[in-house]
């Protein structure tokens, strides 16, 4: 995978992290996160359905929230000059989105929010990269 496409797959994984946070993740909110997913990061650059991928890699693994927030914040920091503050902006908003799919919003998901904001807020990606990927 390209650095781009590793920056969409581990926040994909990290939005897991918050789905997840709160219990099991049931069949409706994975077709809401599927929904979120696919609407907010737009994967059309490469051919194939990130959420899909992400449950597979998850039910298989059986990760806890926070080890895929710590594998999907790992991801972000290496590809980080990849990021656009167009593409920070999106990634914040997946996050609140999935939060918020099924209320309520709990105190475990309101505190992997906050933590990604935190997490996210001192990373700059390089327009020299982000802008030669939009080509």
């Amino acid at each position: 995978m390209t650095p781009y496409q590793n920056l969409h797959f581990a926040i994909g994984e990290m939005a897991y992290a918050i789905a997840r946070a709160d219990g099991t993740v049931q069949k409706e909110e994975r077709q809401k996160f599927h929904d979120i997913v696919a609407a907010e990061l737009k994967c059309e650059n490469y051919g194939f359905d990130i959420s899909s991928i992400i449950f597979q890699i998850m039910d298989k693994e059986n990760n806890s929230s926070e080890d895929s927030y710590q594998w999907g914040l790992k991801q972000v920091r290496l590809n980080s000059h990849y990021l656009s503050p167009e593409l920070k902006a999106t990634f914040i908003k997946v996050m609140e989105k999935v939060a918020i799919a099924f209320p309520p919003v709990t105190p475990e998901e309101n505190h992997y929010i906050e933590r990604f904001k935190n997490d996210i807020e001192p990373l700059h990606g390089d327009p020299v990269y982000y802008n030669n990927e939009k080509s």
